[in-house]
């Protein structure tokens, strides 16, 4: 079979049935014709992020592909996988490269080069008769391990190359490594001995599926829990014991709790020092549990060191643990301070989740949201910027993988990807995406993507006309050239491109339009409400 026809069975044979791209990359076709569905994204970046998501929403067990032409459309896709490279997320990236003997001219674009630094591996396909190998290692590399993305470039003289039949490729193992027992004991003592313990769960947590372990923990020894944006929804945060997310904004129960503390368990997180995450407060034992040995004492010291993965260390310790502590510990004490901390913040905050202000307050827009929708059939995400920073710390994730939280690197427009790719990957779910008008500037035309693949998600759009959060840091360049002022119809730009639009100026009117908006999603229209909102530009976090 021609080389093409390989790779796509063997895509097929790993389970990809969605496969994103840009024109023009040959693997479209041949993987259309193996029955796996081709998405055609208007920009490079935007295919990668939906891929992103069907990786996420699925724990791994579901790897996001995407493929692109050589030269452009290559260069155009790094910032999308070094952003999956930076929130550790396994997905296939399969760029056409220049003929075999330009690949290495100057300056023609050699993907499995430039895209090393930021990849887990590349690759490039130069033998036929390699390809089953090739691809073998690259879907270990995606499977096991530590999460991120996986080059295999392929080049433009290679596609009418033969692959010899029977096509030998079996799909690839998965394998699960587990923590010192020894490791694994002095943990379970530190954490049973611990008298103000908080656990901070990361990602790991989800792609490990190992939220019930997760809570069985917390539960048995009374523990407080925390995630970061990334774990945002690996513990119910309705439960008494949750402290709610981390990030940039947080609630106020995080920093009581995490500077109250004198161990702090990191479960399935890197604990990496990132300007959009929770600042580790110094002078507690930490007990780092992570699949990578590489993020141990990378930015925090670490007392005990759990290398594995984060339902296997979780399994193990619930075991020790249970030698000793037969029944669960009593949590009311820990119960009331979380629910007196979140009743005290919030209260704080209820002018602004309830402001009948107009222009809008883009935090009583979210408040409506999420008390509209059914949280339970939800999956929502963020944007970069203020959209996070105002969503994150009140939506409270009920289900495993709800929410899509990132935000080591912080690129805009990077939700709508996200929640078409959920869409896609969870078809039975309201998929919602929340952007200000800086992010819509960057991927707004992948709203017509939406439309015309028949992917109908809930974007939520904060219109501010402003880049808001730049405005303390360019007072001059506002006020004599208004630098920061940006404009846009964007409910007039849905309609335009086939979807349902509606711009919405006054607080009586958001619940009426959430609600059109769902339906319109259920009978399988794409949905873009505008919500014009004030400048909210005070940056009183609100953990504080």
């Amino acid at each position: 079979m021609k080389l093409g026809a390989a790779i796509a069975e063997i895509l097929k044979r790993e389970g990809i049935k969605i496969l994103c791209g840009y024109p023009v990359n040959p693997l479209t076709e041949t993987a259309a014709d193996a029955d796996i569905r081709p998405i055609m994204v208007r920009q490079e970046r935007v295919g990668i992020h939906i891929a992103d998501a069907i990786s996420r929403v699925s724990s791994g067990h579901t790897i996001g592909a995407f493929c692109m032409q050589h030269g452009p459309g290559a260069e155009n896709s790094m910032g999308a996988v070094a952003q999956c490279f930076g929130e550790s997320v396994p997905i296939l990236v399969l760029p056409m490269g220049y003929a075999r003997r330009l690949s290495n001219i100057e300056p023609n674009f050699n993907s499995s080069q430039a895209m090393k630094p930021f990849s887990k591996s590349t690759e490039p396909v130069l033998l036929a008769n390699e390809v089953a190998n090739i691809f073998r290692r690259a879907f270990t590399q995606l499977k096991n391990g530590r999460g991120g993305p996986v080059v295999v470039e392929i080049p433009s003289d290679m596609w009418n190359e033969e692959v010899p039949e029977p096509l030998k490729y079996t799909p690839v193992l998965r394998t699960r490594s587990a923590a010192d027992p020894v490791h694994i004991k002095e943990a379970a003592q530190r954490l049973i001995s611990a008298k103000r313990p908080v656990i901070y769960a990361g990602q790991g947590v989800h792609y490990a599926r190992a939220w019930p372990q997760l809570r069985r923990l917390a539960e048995r020894l009374a523990i407080p829990v925390t995630t970061s944006l990334g774990g945002k929804s690996s513990f119910p945060e309705t439960h008494p014991l949750a402290l709610g997310s981390g990030g940039a904004a947080v609630p106020r129960a995080v920093p009581k709790f995490l500077g109250e503390a004198d161990v702090i368990f990191g479960i399935g997180c890197s604990f990496t020092e990132t300007s959009f995450g929770i600042a580790m407060p110094g002078g507690k034992t930490v007990i780092h549990a992570t699949l990578d040995s590489a993020h141990l004492n990378k930015d925090i010291e670490a007392k005990i060191g759990l290398v594995g993965d984060a339902g296997l260390v979780l399994d193990a310790l619930l075991e020790e643990i249970g030698k000793t502590v037969t029944v669960d510990r009593d949590a009311s004490g820990f119960a009331k301070e979380i629910a007196a901390a979140h009743k005290e913040w919030i209260a704080k905050w209820m002018p602004k989740l309830t402001c009948n202000d107009a222009p809008l307050n883009p935090y009583r827009v979210l408040w409506d949201l999420q008390n509209t929708v059914d949280i339970n059939n939800t999956i929502i995400t963020h944007d970069a910027g203020s959209p996070r920073d105002q969503l994150s710390p009140f939506w409270k994730a009920v289900e495993p993988l709800s929410y899509l939280g990132w935000g080591k690197t912080t690129q805009l427009g990077y939700g709508i990807g996200l929640a078409m790719g959920a869409k896609l990957a969870r078809p039975d779910k309201l998929c919602i995406n929340v952007w200000g008008d800086a992010a819509i500037g960057f991927t707004g035309m992948d709203f017509e993507t939406a439309v015309r693949e028949r992917i109908p998600i809930l974007s939520i759009l904060l219109n501010n006309f402003s880049m808001a959060m730049e405005l303390k840091w360019m007072p001059i360049s506002t006020q004599k050239y208004r630098s920061t002022d940006i404009s846009g119809d964007y409910a007039a730009m849905a309609r335009a491109f086939g979807g349902y639009g509606e711009r919405v100026e006054q607080p009586s009117d958001i619940i009426p339009a959430i609600k059109r908006g769902i339906e319109k999603t259920r009978e399988g229209t794409p949905v873009l409400l505008e919500f014009i909102t004030s400048k909210e530009v005070e940056l009183s976090r609100p953990g504080t």
